[in-house]
């Protein structure tokens, strides 16, 4: 593990984000470090302002060891795939260090909100809008499966604004359940409730086209504020994206009237296209990337934040949508 020096941090206050591996004593983070807040369940995360660069601010994630016992391949995991990519779309790992008794991770920091926070709080929201957004999520999960990484987490709560502004940018975070091919076959049943591929729950081998899915539910749900499979019993739910195991190329989800009467046909056909049961059949981040709904201009600019914002506040207010699977 990298070693590295604290001591050009102060200022730790404010909960935010997370960090990671490499030894120095907890002295040595202090003198760097000062306004001490925290938050987060799991671990802590504190704002970080650098010494050398005053006004410079960072996240870190803090994890007791003792809580850790136990995780720490989950922990190592986390890191390796962090180390490993650099995208203006991914919460970028900076440094790692750890004393006796805790782990640091510092992370560039994010301050501009959850993404359905935000579509809630505009004022006007279009296809083209939550085009834009999809984009910008295809684009860094195409690169992070050119790096070999498969997120198998991908859901709006990890999809975060950069900054406040108007324009920011969208940034993936949580690696906590990603996993690199070259590590092994992937058959563990992982994600959160609802944005899970069918061949997951169906005990199958998997791989990248599972984010490929995620992705679609979350287009889904961008274009009308409510998820393709819902219920309040995971089993139930579950059950409902089995059913699509069986389904030949299209799931069972629906277009209901009248939340989806404004939306385009080429909406519809993109979300079918990565919501393809058939995994051979299913697009890549490539191929979605290619889509007319993302690269041409077949996305409406019809404004329909009225029915968006409403169903999301309706439908997304439970905490249930936040818990993953395995974590």
């Amino acid at each position: 593990m990298v070693l590295i020096n604290m001591l050009h941090y102060k200022h730790l206050h404010m909960p935010i984000l997370s960090i990671t591996i490499s030894k120095v004593w907890a002295t040595n983070v202090l003198a760097h470090y000062s306004n001490y807040h925290v938050m987060g369940a799991f671990s802590e995360v504190r704002l970080a302002e650098s010494k050398e660069k005053p006004g410079q601010m960072f996240a870190v994630k803090i994890i007791d060891k003792k809580a850790l016992k136990g995780k720490e391949d989950s922990l190592e995991n986390e890191i390796r795939v962090l180390r490993r990519l650099t995208h203006p779309n991914i919460v970028q790992l900076l440094e790692t260090f750890e004393d006796k008794h805790k782990v640091y991770l510092v992370m560039e920091l994010v301050t501009g909100g959850e993404l359905f926070d935000r579509i809630v709080e505009k004022g006007s929201y279009t296809e083209k809008d939550a085009s834009g957004l999809i984009r910008q999520v295809l684009e860094a999960v195409a690169y992070m499966h050119d790096q070999g990484v498969v997120h198998r987490d991908l859901k709006p709560e990890n999809l975060l604004y950069y900054s406040p502004e108007e324009d920011s940018k969208i940034m993936i975070s949580d690696f906590g359940l990603s996993k690199m091919e070259d590590s092994g076959v992937m058959a563990t049943a992982c994600g959160t409730p609802g944005y899970v591929a069918p061949e997951v729950l169906a005990q199958k081998p998997y791989g990248k086209a599972v984010d490929v899915w995620s992705i679609g539910v979350i287009s889904y749900i961008l274009l009308c504020g409510y998820p393709p499979f819902y219920d309040e019993s995971d089993a139930n739910l579950f059950a409902q994206i089995l059913k699509e195991a069986n389904q030949t190329v299209i799931g069972e989800f629906e277009f209901d009237s009248p939340y989806w009467d404004d939306i385009s046909d080429s909406a519809k056909d993109f979300i079918h296209k990565l919501m393809c049961v058939n995994v051979e059949e299913r697009y890549t981040c490539k191929q979605a990337l290619a889509h007319p709904w993302i690269s041409g201009n077949a996305a409406s600019n019809k404004n329909i934040h009225g029915t968006v914002s409403e169903q999301l506040k309706k439908n997304f207010a439970k905490s249930r949508w936040k818990v993953s699977i395995i974590r």
